[in-house]
């Protein structure tokens, strides 16, 4: 090619169709990745609110997975409502973590957020809404510790971790 001649542009760079058609084939074929959200709250004596479903052999802190297209923040506000009836505002992001392929499942990023503290009264009141639990429960941090599975107990210790430090963690 001489100086003088343009360089042949992919059709894309200049007919918005095109443009588009180009994304969406590219959407096609990247990966997908699961999201969950889950929502560390405490009471007035600080203990966290852990949820037993009726699906694990474990407990869990409240939350679960976002839908088609749901923000996690959002997935994290449906989920405590749906398992518990508590409407909480999600505050800050505490965590984000990549959770590799294990068993059948792929890969997903995994949120945690701040639900804050409830009264002692919520507390009290509060009770399994959602089919999928046996039991909800107040635990402080050394019995939750044996009631989660050792994974789940690192996400809710980094991430209360990460309330204390004022700080977002990535793991």
């Amino acid at each position: 090619m001489s100086g003088n001649e343009a360089a042949e542009e992919p059709l894309y760079v200049r007919d918005p169709g095109a443009w588009r058609e180009q994304l969406a084939e590219g959407n096609r074929f990247q990966a997908r990745k699961r999201v969950a959200a889950k929502v560390l709250i405490r009471d007035e004596q600080g203990r966290l609110l852990l949820v037993d479903p009726v699906y694990k052999p474990f407990w869990d802190l409240p939350g679960g997975m976002a839908e088609v297209n749901e923000s996690p923040h959002n997935a994290a506000r449906r989920e405590v409502d749906e398992e518990v009836g508590l409407v909480v505002e999600i505050a800050e992001l505490l965590s984000v973590e990549w959770v590799a392929p294990h068993g059948p499942w792929d890969d997903l990023l995994m949120f945690v957020f701040d639900g804050g503290v409830v009264t002692s009264r919520v507390a009290r009141e509060l009770r399994p809404r959602d089919p999928e639990l046996r039991a909800i429960g107040w635990y402080t941090l050394e019995q939750a510790a044996r009631l989660l599975r050792e994974d789940v107990w690192e996400r809710a210790r980094q991430a209360r971790r990460a309330l204390e430090d004022k700080t977002i963690l990535y793991r």
